[in-house]
């Protein structure tokens, strides 16, 4: 987990930012495709382009507290919706949780690393190193398309399981990396669910 500086590259998908650089620790989060009603969405996305765009008004780029606006955008409003428990919350059914789970520790070792991660009511949090020439798109597409198809055999439906969107963030030193651990295995309580089996750490 070297604390070394990296170029970032950020490239567009959608509503929410995305970002990959020399470095390969993430949190990434990803959600079932009715966890989030479009009206909050597109509140948030307001707020990001009200903030880019009073920056490039003046003709620069966001500055530091904006930056932190924008990160803020899309960690507390946005776990907050999703801590709420909108939507089925198919990962609360042990089964489907457990497919979910499944499919996380399937390649840790080969592809990633896995340090921690929480599978939620219908949000999944993961903090890994990507390993070699994997690319953590194809990470997830590798874990939302089996774990899709799973549930949805389980579920006896034949829908969107997954929403296409998913948020990562870069961990740039290791103090970044021991927050998102801590963060992710205190989500069930801080949702208030209690006695949740769906969590893990790796140990130190």
């Amino acid at each position: 987990m070297a604390a070394r500086e990296a170029e970032i590259a950020k490239r567009g998908r959608g509503y929410l930012p995305h970002w990959e650089g020399g470095l390969r620790m993430y949190m990434v989060t990803f959600r079932l495709a009715d966890s989030l009603p479009r009206a909050a969405l597109e509140r948030i996305e307001f707020e990001r382009r009200d903030i880019l765009r009073t920056a490039a008004r003046q003709g620069r780029g966001p500055s530091p507290p904006e930056l932190k606006r924008l990160a803020r955008l899309f960690t507390e409003k946005l776990e907050a919706y999703l801590d709420s428990g909108v939507g089925n919350c198919f990962l609360a059914d042990e089964r489907i949780a457990e497919v979910v789970a499944t499919a996380l520790r399937k390649f840790d070792g080969a592809r990633y690393n896995l340090l921690a991660w929480c599978v939620m009511p219908n949000h999944v949090h993961v903090v890994m190193e990507v390993l070699g020439h994997n690319t953590l798109a194809r990470i997830l597409h590798s874990w939302k398309s089996y774990s899709a198809n799973q549930a949805n055999a389980i579920l006896g439906r034949n829908s969107k399981f997954w929403q296409r969107e998913y948020f990562d963030h870069l961990l740039r030193t290791p103090l970044h990396v021991d927050r998102a651990i801590r963060y992710v295995v205190e989500n069930p309580a801080k949702a208030g669910l209690q006695n949740w089996t769906w969590v893990w750490a790796r140990s130190p």
